[in-house]
């Protein structure tokens, strides 16, 4: 493995940590990092996709004692059973649509072109749900209702197309349906938990046959970076947004997303 190469997978790997809980979309970041840099990484966007379990670790970790009580309760207390239902019902629908769209997504959908069109339509609709007056119904994530995990795993399905943001499209319809910021970036986070897992795991699985010794290694070292960065951001998110709001991160993505169809249209 190249001094090069290595650069290349720790930048990747830090962009990945730094997006993945912000509604920017980090696999978008990815598609225009790896586009960007010329990576030419394992085949099939796998590292794109298992590098993220990186990020989500660091979620496992600092909601460890959360997660804890949740497994160890299952057998005796109905909160317990409730909340891991409310994560159960919010993951099938990306189940469900993710297997059967698995290929298209991949053939079609993983372009910059996309991505950048994503992040530009993205960015407009945060400003425009940020102005509007909404009323709150739930202020934490114990308080959500069947109904609302379900809804909420249908519009996860949206991040399914590359440059959308899973936790901008998590985060933004836990708002709509009725969530404070909090509790709807948090749950986002939790959400991420089995989303990012099964993807990773169906990604591994159409795609194991085609790995090496070496695609192993970049891997390895794009999800170590991923975990670092993502460990930094999760424990300072919620208490930005709660403060400063989801703007920045819009105008962020309409800067990125306009710059990049700039660069595409005079490559």
């Amino acid at each position: 493995m190249t001094y090069e190469l290595l650069l290349d997978v720790a930048l990747l790997g830090l962009v990945e940590g730094l997006t993945e809980f912000i509604p920017v979309s980090s696999t978008g970041h990815l598609i225009l990092g790896r586009a960007v840099l010329g990576f030419e990484g394992p085949p099939g966007h796998v590292f794109e996709i298992v590098i993220q379990l990186g990020a989500i670790l660091a979620v496992v970790v600092l909601y460890f004692s959360k997660l804890w009580h949740v497994a160890i309760g299952l057998p005796t207390r109905p909160e317990a059973r409730r909340f891991a239902g409310l994560i159960l019902l919010a993951f099938l629908p990306a189940v469900a649509i993710g297997v059967l769209s698995y290929d298209f997504i991949k053939a079609v959908l993983f372009s910059p072109y996309v991505v950048c069109v994503s992040l530009i339509a993205g960015g407009g609709l945060i400003l425009y749900i940020e102005r509007l007056s909404l009323p709150i119904r739930y202020r934490a994530v114990e308080e959500f209702t069947p109904g609302f995990a379900l809804k909420l795993g249908f519009i996860q399905c949206l991040a399914m197309i590359p440059g959308v943001s899973r936790a901008g499209a998590t985060i933004l319809g836990g708002l709509l349906l009725g969530a404070d910021r909090r509790s709807a970036t948090e749950f986002s986070f939790l959400l991420a938990i089995p989303t990012m897992l099964g993807a990773a795991t169906y990604d591994l699985y159409k795609n194991w046959r085609g790995l090496d010794a070496d695609d192993g290694l970049v891997i390895a070292l794009g999800f170590a970076v991923a975990f670092l960065a993502a460990f930094v951001v999760v424990r300072a998110l919620i208490g930005f947004v709660s403060r400063h709001g989801f703007a920045p991160f819009a105008w962020y993505r309409i800067a990125l997303g306009s710059l990049g169809l700039v660069l595409l249209l005079l490559a």
